[in-house]
Formats: structure tokens, sequence, C-alpha cells
């Protein structure tokens, strides 16, 4: 509910659901107004979306996710898990669903409430980079292992030598740096200046995020209205995310038989992404301006002698670039606008006449529209442009979608009997329009995007200029009905089935109908259960349910049509074909007349209860599913025209167990101790696939394995002095295997690694997902600490290359004198040292968070009004605290880098 997630500040809701409900798995971003991602109960689609549905206040989200509505708006957040629960929203809730309830109006005299807090974060490495005395010895070694015979060990410094290590790379500077190392033939590393080229693009981010509410009302309307407001100032310089909110909501009891109402919820956010290598000299680089800092050998400097910015420091031109002012040089500006709505009215024609009791039409329209704007410019004072040409680039995508619904409700209650019957009709549109452009050589800077035009787009040499435009549309319908029956309020029975129609489908196969059924038994309210006070809830669940998936391509069932040219006459003539491969630059896919839905059937176990008087309660759910006709991209033989087509192929397996637990270990008249333990296990598995029981090696698919696998070469650590006889045995096959390279497994035995050698190296998806909180509360004092974790499966942290042309992050690697090292030994080349260096990237990973540390205190209510205030709390809260255990030291697994960000909140909460 709402305290839930006002326990602490959150920038989105993604951050609230953290830990909080079993069998969700949610990863995190920590880039300013960017969110991570959700999985409800894994995968079970291939290609096809695996992305939850979002429901606002009752109305399907299909223009974008919840991560622009405020937090300190959403009254609860509830999933929906099994095909029972989501069978009400069709094939919209094959991955689940998540239920967002913002708050409204209630009766009563008009209350004010303010919610505010400051963070303060600073970027934490766990796996910093070289100082410029090891760089400098590291590359030393580097050159030697590449030619030991005319260089020296890397322990051994030579002066003349370090004049052509360090001279080659062009960069006068970075030479002198290494020279203050030497003094009368002697090295001292300590004499070198030192550049925390990371150090000059990080600062302290500040958050701070304002709320302010009112509600009220009485029995025939009430009101609730909220602005809010958002600055997140990221870590790393550029980075900044800035949010306007503004929710209303109105309900209204017009006549005993009739309310109607509504609410909107609109924001305005303008992020900035920060370091963009967009339109770029060459090649690619890091993602943000603190991986381009680390990038940077630590013996190079910003300056030279007379002050001007060294664009390349140690003089590389390839993914080395200075990051001096970058932030006010390349420019990656994103707005949003977004507006929600959800109107309704409803009937009670119970209230019109006696014997319709129970008798109720409600009908409801929910609007969603968004409108996103990018705009990128790139000067070409950028390092990243190397003194060519001004880059912009301008582009805006449009959303609009709406939901109608039709819904006719019956309750009524006969003695022991409870019956309930649903009957909903429901059309849905979705719309989108895009269009970009960019171009080089832009005139005027001070204009950025805004000036466009002034390039000549006939001339390709000078601008490169590109534009395109598209549209994409989309329509649901869907018709369902809802029976539930309880007798005695001790058996229960839910029954379900809901007919939809997609037009992204083919003719013929575009309606399919998706049937669920539940049982459940309320064992605590049967006679025998009277006399076992400590079991004050137990209830047994069963339910069954098939959903489909249609998240493909609007037009994949439609063949496209595409230009090109051929010789008429004396001149070259516009044509067009559909698809065809010989004439257009790249061949497209098939279409497929028989395009039809993905479907999923699952069967759920679970059991719910409550002892002690609520002192242990939860609940445990053991799940699996089976998903057939799977939406695949599968090889046609070429003599079509074609490589490849969409079709309903392959079938897929999903089994889980998810538990929550909610403990009360303490409980006193001044003294509480709460605990809530979720937890859940989750394995997937490919039956079947394009052709069968036939793997599909090239995209990583096996039968009988998980669908997000590592496969490659295993590795068995460093190859050693000792192993002479057997890495010549490799080399007379053409390897060249020396002491202190990785060694690949020969899987086959016949000494020559290739991709017979490839097998299932681990699970890209972890087996077990984990979170525990812990609240304590002593009078008006709150403790809470909050813990997450993922464990069983496999992180590739990207090996380390080790050639000698970029930094290098602090490890042991291998030399004569350190054989038991954890890496290889360098090899300085410019086109990449030991060709299996990747395979020591792959680590098994598993690790527990403490996610955040609050502490809060809620002033006495009755003190407080005395001054006219009804709550007032205070709290701090410290979040990234670090982990009780990690599988890999040197990365935070929870984001998938070597960094992340400690921060520390102060936050107020007041009502009036």
């Amino acid at each position: 509910g709402s305290e839930e997630l006002n326990t602490r500040p959150v920038n989105n809701a993604f951050e609230a659901l953290q830990g909080k409900a079993a069998g969700v798995d949610i990863t995190s971003s920590e880039r300013p107004g960017t969110v991570g991602s959700i999985r409800i109960r894994g995968n079970r689609s291939i290609s096809a979306s695996s992305d939850p549905l979002y429901v606002v206040d009752g109305v399907p989200l299909s223009a974008g996710g919840i991560e622009t509505i405020n937090p300190r708006d959403i009254e609860s957040i509830d999933i929906l898990k099994d095909a029972s629960s989501t069978a009400i929203y069709g094939s919209r809730g094959a991955n689940g669903v998540i239920l967002i309830t913002t708050k409204r109006g209630k009766a009563g005299r008009l209350a004010l409430n303010y919610s505010g807090s400051v963070t303060l974060e600073t970027l934490k490495d766990k796996s910093p980079a070289m100082s410029a005395s090891d760089y400098i010895t590291w590359r030393r070694w580097a050159y030697y292992n590449s030619d030991p015979v005319n260089n020296p060990r890397g322990d051994q410094p030579n002066y003349d030598k370090d004049q052509i290590y360090f001279a080659a790379s062009g960069d006068p500077a970075a030479l002198a740096n290494v020279n203050k190392g030497w003094n009368n033939g002697t090295w001292d590393g300590s004499r070198v200046t030192d550049t925390d080229w990371a150090d000059i693009v990080t600062q302290t981010g500040i958050t701070h995020e304002h709320t302010i509410s009112g509600s009220g009302g009485n029995e025939t309307a009430q009101a609730f209205f909220s602005i809010g407001y958002l600055n997140n100032q990221g870590t790393q310089k550029g980075q900044e995310y800035e949010r306007y909110n503004f929710s209303m909501s109105v309900d209204l009891q017009v006549k005993p038989w009739f309310k109607m109402g509504g609410s909107i919820n609109g924001s305005w956010a303008v992020q900035d992404y920060g370091y963009s290598r967009t339109g770029q000299s060459s090649g690619s680089g890091p993602v943000d301006i603190y991986s381009a800092a680390k990038a940077i050998p630590r013996f190079g400097v910003p300056y030279d002698e007379e002050g001007n910015i060294i664009t390349n420091p140690c003089g590389s031109t390839t993914n080395v670039y200075t990051v001096i002012d970058e932030w006010n040089k390349s420019t990656d500006n994103r707005q949003t606008f977004r507006a929600l709505g959800s109107f309704y009215g409803q009937f009670d024609f119970g209230k019109i006449w006696a014997p319709l009791e129970g008798l109720s039409y409600k009908i409801s329209f929910g609007p969603d529209f968004r409108h996103y704007r990018q705009g990128i410019f790139i000067s070409k004072d950028s390092a990243v442009k190397m003194g060519s040409k001004n880059y912009a680039k301008y582009a805006t995508d449009r959303y609009l979608s709406w939901t109608l619904d039709n819904q006719i409700n019956y309750n009524k209650t006969f003695g022991k009997h409870n019956l309930g019957v649903t009957l909903l009709q429901s059309a849905s549109k979705y719309n989108k329009e895009s269009g970009s452009e960019s171009a080089n050589a832009i005139p005027n800077e001070n204009f950025e995007w805004y000036n466009m035009g002034s390039v000549d787009i006939t001339d390709a040499a000078t601008y490169g200029a590109g534009m395109s435009t598209g549209m994409s549309e989309n329509q649901l319908a869907s018709y369902m009905a809802r029976i539930n029956y309880a007798y005695n309020d001790r058996y229960l029975l839910t029954v379900s089935g809901r007919y939809d129609g997609s037009s992204v489908l083919a003719d013929g196969h575009k309606w399919s109908f998706f049937p669920s059924a539940a049982l459940g038994w309320r064992i605590d309210q049967e006679d025998f259960m009277k006399d076992i006070s400590w079991i004050n809830q137990l209830k047994l669940r069963f339910g069954l349910g098939t959903t489909g998936n249609s998240a493909v391509s609007a037009y994949s069932t439609l063949g496209n049509i595409q230009s090109f040219y051929v010789p008429f006459g004396s001149t070259l003539t516009p044509a067009y074909a559909t698809n065809e491969p010989y004439y257009t630059s790249s061949q497209v896919k098939m279409a497929n007349k028989d395009l039809g839905w993905e479907k999923t059937t699952q069967y759920n176990y679970g059991v719910d209860f409550s002892f002690l008087n609520g002192r242990i309660s939860g609940s445990m759910d053991i799940y699996h599913s089976n998903t057939n006709d799977l939406l695949l991209s599968m090889t046609i033989p070429t003599l079509t025209g074609f490589n490849s087509t969409y079709a309903n192929v392959g079938k897929t397996k999903n089994f889980g167990v998810d538990l929550s637990l909610n403990l009360v270990p303490i409980q006193t008249k001044d003294f509480e101790w709460s605990s809530t333990i979720n937890a859940a296990y989750q394995k997937d598995e490919i039956v079947e696939l394009a052709n069968g029981k036939q793997d599909d090696i090239s995209n990583a698919w096996f039968i009988g394995e998980s669908i997000n696998v590592f496969y490659g070469t295993a590795s068995d650590g460093l190859w050693q002095e000792s192993d002479a006889a057997e890495m010549a045995k490799f080399n007379a096959n053409g390897h060249k295997f020396e002491a202190g390279m990785v060694k690949p497994v020969d899987q086959d035995g016949n000494y020559i690694i290739d991709s017979n050698d490839r097998i299932i190296l681990g699970n890209k998806n972890p087996k077990w997902v984990l979170g525990w909180s812990n609240t304590f509360n002593y009078k008006g004092l709150e403790l809470g600490i909050e813990l997450n974790g993922r464990f069983g499966y496999m992180v590739d942290t990207g090996g380390e290359g080790q050639y000698g042309m970029y930094n290098q992050r602090e490890i042991s690697y291998w030399t004569p004198d350190n054989t038991g090292a954890d890496y290889q030994k360098p090899i300085y080349s410019t086109a990449g040292g030991d060709a299996y260096s990747s395979l020591l990237g792959f680590k098994d990973a598993s690790f527990i968070k403490i996610r955040n540390i609050s502490l809060g205190y809620n002033f006495n209510s009755k003190a407080l009004k005395n001054i006219g205030i009804s709550s007032l709390k205070l709290y701090a809260q410290a979040k990234n605290i670090g982990n009780l255990y990690s599988s890999v030291d040197f990365m935070d697994l929870d984001l998938g880098t070597t960094y992340y960000n400690r921060g520390f909140t102060f936050g107020l909460q007041v009502g009036f």
C-alpha cells in the first residue's frame, strides 16, 4: 500500500517493488531517468516480449510503463502471476500483470500532506583503474611478452625502452610524464603524475523530490490532487533527470443508482542522458562518460604545455578520448510528456428496481498519450568528433492508445451460496508515429538540432543527412465471461473465458479463446478446525488457465514493399517489390499469412496461511507452464526468395516455486520486530524449436536447456611452464600457446580448439531470487533494513583483453613470479592480446546485498494536534550499503557493472 511506498524515498515505482514480491525479479539502473527491467516468473517466450502488463486505475498501458508516475501518488501495487488471476486481462496478461491503484479522495475534511527528501550520492567503484605507476609496469610486461627476446622484463625498467614504449603513442606530454619517474638512471614510479580521470567526471549526485497532495469530500463527492517535482542530478557529470507530476481524481455519487468519476495523471520529464557517441568518427566505445574516463591510462595528462586540451591522451586514436569538458560538448536531451486518463460511469440497477439488486453496469474509458523527443548534438570540438564536423539528430515518437470497457456485474447471495457473474466487452487501439533526421556539418552550434533545414540533403558527402518516418497501429478486441461461486464461504470456484482478437495476426488466426479455472478451499472455516485456535487462516488453491501472446510486429503477416532502381532506357527508374532480396540492400522476412497466437497453459498450486494471531503468515505457490506455438523466426529455403519468416513453431516449459513469509518474532506493548521474506525458484526449458528437437546453435538455443544460456569454450585457468609438453601438442596444430596464456578446455581431445569444443557454460537467469525486509518499531522510532539477492546463475564480466592500448583495472595478472594469478599475462598488440582472454570473463554469480537501511521517527499525534498538524515523520536512509556476500568481488552483480551509487537520504512527511 501507500504506507509501504512511503517507507523509503524512491524515484520510480520499480525501486519500491524490488524484493517485495516473490517470483518478481527487478533489475536496476543508476542512470537518472532510466529504469531497469521486470520479469514475473521468468521467461516463457523466446523471441516475443516478456514484459508484464501495467494497469493503472483499470487502464492497461500501451504507450510505456509506470516510470513516469510519481510513487507518492500510488495507493497500492498488486501483482498477478498465475493464469487464473490474469485471465480478465486476456492475452495482454500473458507475462503477468502489475496493478497500480492511485490515491483517490476520501470523505471528510480537507487533508493536506507534504513529503520531501534530499539524497546525496557518490559513485563507488569496486574495481578502480591502475595507478599511473602500476600501469607503466603493466605495459612494460605487455611489451616484454610480445617480444621477450628484445625487450626486458616488466620488473626491470629500462630508460631507452621506455622512450620507445611510450613515445610510440604519439603524446609527448604523456612521455614527459613517464620520464618524471627517471632520475639518474633509477626508476621511481611515485614521481609520475597520476591523473585520476574518473574523478574528473564524477560529482556528488543530489536528488530532491517534493510532493504536495490534498484529499477531501463528503458522501456524494470526493476529490484528490497532487503536485510533484523530482530533480535527480547524477554522479556522472552531464547526467540529470527532472520530472514534474500532476494528478487529480474526482468521484461523484450523482444519484443513488449512478456514480461517475475520473482521474488524470500527467507528467513532464526532461532527461539529460549524458555523454553521447552517436555520430562518432569511428568505431564503438564506452557507454557513459565514467567508462570513457576509466579507459584513459592514468599516466596521460589532460593538457599540454600551452594549456591546450590533449584530444587523445597517451596517443591512442581508437576509443581513448579526453573527457575534459565533454559533458558540455555533447548533448543527448530527451523530453517526455505523458498523460494517463481513467474515466467511468457506474449504474446500480438494484437501486432503481429492487428485483435487480446485485446487477450493475460499468463503462470505463482510458486514454494514454505519450510524446517523446530526443535531441542530440555533438560539437566538432568534442573529442568524439576529433575536430571533424558538428553532428545533430532530432527524433520524435508520438504514442496514442485507448481502451474502452463495458462491464456487467451480478452478485447475489442465496442462503449459503454466493454467486458472482461478470461479462466484459473490451476494445483497445494503439497508434505510434515516429520521425527522425540527422546530419553532419551543422553550421551554427547555438541552434543545436533546431536548424536541420540549413543543410543540403542532396550533398551526402558534406552533410551525410538522413531522415525517416514511420507509423504502426494495432487493435485488440475482447469478450470475457467470469463466474465466481462460493459455498458456505468455504468452497470457492472461479471459471472464466476470454475471446481475444488481435489485428497483428493473420486472417483466420486473429481470434482465439483463453479459458481458466480456479478452486479454493478455506480449511480454517471447517467445523473440525474450530478448536484449533492457533490457526487463523488456512486456504488451499488450485488454478489453471491458458493465455496468449501476440507480441510481434504489427505487420508481420504482410509483405513489406521496398524501393529499388532498374535501368529503363538511359535512366534509372524507381520501382517497387515485396521483399525482393536481389534489389534491396538488406533482406527482410517473408510474410506469414498463417501467423497465430503463442499460447501458454499454466497450472498453479497454492496455500495461504496465518498462525498465532498473525504472528506467522504467508503463502506458497508451485507452478508449471507449457508454452506452444512459439512466435519464432525460422530459416526457410532461399529458393522462396527469402531466408527467414516468423512462424508458430517451438515449445517451452517453466517450473517454479514462490514463497512469501511474514513473521512477527517479537511483539510487546512498545516494541515490535516484523520480518518479511520473499523467495522464488524458477527454471525454464526449451522443448522444441523451429526444426523440432534440433538445437539452434547460432542463437544459443538448446533443447532441454534454459532460454538464456552462455554458449562457448570453457577455460581451465592458465598455462604454466609445467604444461610445456601439452602445449606443444596444441601448437603443432597451429596454436601459439605460451605459459601465462588462457588454457581453453579441449572437449574432444584432438588438441585443436574449434567450434566442436563449445559447450553450455551456464544460465544467464538466476534460479533463486530473494528479498528480506525487517522493521523494528519502538514507540515512535522505526528502523528498517532491506536485503535482496540472486543465486545460481552466470555473468559475463567481459574478461580482460590486456593488449596494452587502453587503461586497465587493478587485477592480478600472470608474470613468471606470479603464476597463481587470476588473469593471463598482458601482450602488447594493436589487434588484441591473448585470443582466449574472454573465456576468463564467465563467472558464477550469486549475491546478497544490503539495499537500504532507514531510521525514522513518528511524532506523537496527540501532541501535534495542538499546533494543527495531524502527522509528522522525519527519517534518514542509507542505500546501497554493500554486499553481505558476492561471488564476484569486483562487480555490483545487481547492476552488472563494477560501479554503483551509494546514497544518504534525509526526508520529511507532514500532514495537516
